[in-house]
Order: C-alpha cells, then sequence, then structure tokens
C-alpha cells in the first residue's frame, strides 16, 4: 500500500457541469434553461423566498415565540422540601396532601436541590440524576412510578 496508489473507486468522482460552453458540452444552446419561460432568458432574478406567489414561509411563520404543543408540565419538588416534611415516604398523593404541590400535572419530578440527611423513600414519575445520588447515598429508595430507579 502506498499513498500514491490510492484512487477513489469508480464513479466516485464526476465532473461538475459546464453550463453554455457550446454543442460538444452537451449543455450547449439553451444552456439547461429549457426553451420559454421567465427563466429562460437572460436578466433573470427572483427575490430571495419568493415561492411563486404564495405566501411566503417567512411571512407564514409567526414571528415572536413559539408554543409547544406537546410539553410537559411535571410538579416539581426538591429533595431539600422533603428533607423537612414529616414521615419517610412520599408519593404524588402524600405530597398533594401535604400542600407542597397542588397539581399533578404530567407527573411528579423530584429534583436535587437542597440538603438530605434522612432515609426517605420517594415514589414519583421522574427523578433528576442528581436527586437519585442524594436519595441513595441518604440509604432510601427512589422509585419511578411503573418502574425501579
Amino acid at each position: 500500500m502506498n499513498l500514491s496508489n490510492l484512487r477513489p473507486p469508480a464513479g466516485q468522482k464526476k465532473g461538475r457541469k459546464r453550463i453554455g460552453r457550446g454543442m460538444g458540452s452537451g449543455h450547449g444552446k439553451t444552456a439547461t434553461r429549457g426553451s420559454k419561460g421567465q427563466h429562460s432568458g437572460t436578466g433573470f432574478s427572483q427575490k430571495r423566498g419568493f415561492e411563486g406567489g404564495q405566501m411566503p414561509i417567512h411571512r407564514r411563520l409567526p414571528k415572536r415565540g413559539f408554543t409547544n404543543i406537546f410539553k410537559k408540565q411535571y410538579a416539581i419538588v426538591n429533595v431539600g422540601r422533603l428533607e423537612k416534611l414529616e414521615g419517610d415516604t412520599f408519593g404524588p398523593d402524600r405530597l398533594i396532601e401535604l400542600g407542597v404541590i397542588h397539581t399533578l400535572g404530567d407527573g411528579l419530578k423530584v429534583l436535587a436541590s437542597g440538603p438530605l440527611t434522612r432515609k426517605i423513600t420517594v415514589e414519583a414519575h421522574q427523578f433528576s440524576k442528581g436527586a437519585v445520588d442524594k436519595i441513595q447515598k441518604a440509604g432510601g429508595a427512589a422509585q419511578v412510578i411503573g418502574g425501579q430507579v
């Protein structure tokens, strides 16, 4: 194997289309523009974003903001807040009962903010990695509703 012997595979390299260079080029006469129409003649130019009279996409789309209709709204609670509550088992129903969260929305998510020094068991729909680490280091358990972390 020698670098001077390397060649691309057959058919990989293709020459560029040389337009308007006479009949022998294969692209003579109309130079790939076709016979008639506004695109065929010299001096044709078109505005950027022109879509043939259809309302252009930059005018069809809203200019300010965007609302994702599939966005999930989770009720959020931090492990530091769970530390201050009485009891050692917390789930969505218990947290609503205690008044920590008011509506569940698409589920309960536990985040890692705040210290955790005691053993607790938490049931939630989602956990951040830091929250799982803190709960397990304190000797507790983080249970995903519908599975185990």
